[in-house]
């Protein structure tokens, strides 16, 4: 396994296993999911750029996109929460009281 592959394989097992095991504040599980997909658009952006075909062009600004998304919701999420129960604390939030 070439090195880059390998690199940016262990920083999406890491924002993997952050999100998995340290799960007390929704900010932190925020910057975990950041962190594995600014792995993966890194990833399939060499991917595309080895390759050198039109095909793969346009996933990496895709994935971009949806990471935008996915990260524009998760923070109006927190400020929801936040002003809803006081704290980003995972452990204060509980389904059935909704």
């Amino acid at each position: 396994m070439p090195l880059t592959q390998c690199t940016f394989s262990v920083a999406f097992l890491l924002g993997l296993s952050g999100l998995a095991f340290h799960r007390t504040h929704l900010l932190s599980a925020l910057l975990c999911l950041e962190g594995m997909m600014l792995s993966l658009y890194l990833a399939s952006s060499l991917w595309s750029l080895q390759f050198t075909s039109l095909n793969f062009a346009a996933s990496p600004m895709l994935l971009l996109a949806f990471s935008a998304c996915e990260a524009s919701a998760g923070l109006a999420l927190l400020v929801a929460t936040a002003r809803t129960h006081g704290s980003d604390h995972l452990n204060t939030l509980n389904l059935l009281q909704c």
